[in-house]
């Protein structure tokens, strides 16, 4: 199939966060599965430069980047400002005629330029939905005078979790706006990375490099944003290691505003030599962030299916997860504990772990195993796929 991805960011602009690295995993995916992939992005990097390079392959996908007239728009406020984008979706509609196009996120100026398409559209929120992922006021004001009529041009939602399909029936309803359906289908890790990860083991030691010394590692992989959690996370972290001295807390991703509180926070709590600020990891040293990790923990809110998790699950890592992350199975599952998203429940659940190698063994084989079931891009595409079919057929 001919498929055009739309995204106000794409590969390898991971600062802005985990739907970055799951529309390149999904597309990957699908090229490798002889689909023929153009995604239409725009050219931020990071929240400081610029992409200089406007087209190009990756992976097997074409990826077509147009100019933000603002750069710190889009950095700082997380709005584009995508300069000739309509022409762009034009020269596509015209040239490479796609069969189906999938938009990712769904209060993007990427998506006012959708139009009268020639094709249908499916939409992915990747748990943007929920005032409690931020932006509340940009939101409400969006919903208030472009929901209605934006919403109309889907022709079918790809949810992550229950929780977003119901969040998407939701809104849609307040809106008065017929839902068209929904389907759903999670995000994905490549059925390569725990393999990957082993090998990175054998050949980079992440603890001597920081001196993180023997004791267990707790984890943390995200933006540095105070919804992911770490306000809760540090100071949890300084009660359940009292008993446990040779514990640190490495906190890896890059800074959205939060790290000068995160830190100051830390040296507060009396920590701060066992809390490790890596900032943004990637390749093989993300890899090796990974491979040294013993514990998991992400206390965040809003998140829609959060990619860091399924890596950490893909490393052989136990989680501990608020509801918010949206893996309600977790404990079912035997993969990590699910707790409430306060500093005493999360000290408890930290403390558990801490102390006890059996079980941090045991919850990593069950998360390893959980992921390669249901979390591998491989199956997603899979999915993924035959919806694009069956949308395609109904149209």
């Amino acid at each position: 199939m001919r498929i055009v991805q739309i995204a106000p960011y794409y590969a390898p602009a991971y600062p802005f966060g985990g739907v970055v690295a799951a529309l390149e995993g999904l597309a990957t995916a699908l090229a490798e599965r002889g689909h023929e992939i153009t995604i239409l992005t725009t050219d931020a990097l990071d929240f400081e430069r610029r992409n200089p390079v406007l087209e190009e392959s990756l992976k097997g996908v074409k990826v077509i980047r147009v100019r933000n007239l603002s750069h710190p728009l889009r950095a700082k406020l997380n709005l584009s400002s995508p300069i000739g984008f309509g022409k762009a979706l034009k020269r596509l509609y015209a040239n490479f005629q796609p069969q189906v196009i999938h938009t990712h996120e769904l209060r993007t100026v990427e998506n006012l330029f959708l139009g009268n398409t020639p094709c249908p559209v499916i939409l992915s929120p990747h748990g943007t939905l929920t005032y409690e992922a931020g932006r509340v006021g940009f939101k409400r004001a969006w919903d208030r005078l472009l929901g209605p009529r934006l919403a109309r041009r889907f022709a079918h939602m790809v949810a992550l979790t229950e929780a977003e399909a119901s969040e998407s029936r939701d809104l849609w309803a307040r809106w008065g706006i017929p839902f068209p359906g929904v389907d759903i289908i999670p995000n994905g890790v490549s059925s390569a990375f725990p393999d990957q990860i082993r090998q990175i083991k054998s050949k980079t030691d992440m603890r001597t490099r920081l001196g993180l010394g023997d004791g267990v590692i707790v984890l943390f992989v995200g933006r540095l944003h105070e919804r992911k959690g770490l306000g809760l996370l540090i100071p949890a972290f300084a009660r359940a290691t009292q008993n446990f001295p040779d514990a640190r807390l490495m906190i890896v991703g890059p800074d959205a505003g939060f790290r000068p509180a995160a830190e100051a926070l830390a040296s507060a709590e009396g920590v701060e030599s066992k809390v490790i600020f890596t900032g943004m990891l990637t390749g093989d040293d993300r890899l090796a962030a990974l491979a040294a990790g013993d514990v998991f923990a992400l206390p965040a809110v809003g998140e829609g299916l959060s990619m860091a998790a399924l890596e950490a699950m893909a490393a052989h890592l136990p989680l501990i997860v608020t509801p918010g992350c949206n893996l309600p199975q977790i404990e079912n599952r035997g993969a990590g504990l699910l707790v409430e998203r306060a500093i005493t429940p999360l000290a408890h659940a930290l403390e558990r772990l801490i102390a006890d190698s059996a079980q941090r063994e045991t919850m990593g084989a069950n998360a390893l195993a959980w992921m390669r079931q249901q979390f591998t891009w491989e199956s997603v595409a899979a999915l993924v796929e035959k919806l694009y079919q069956a949308v395609c057929i109904s149209s």
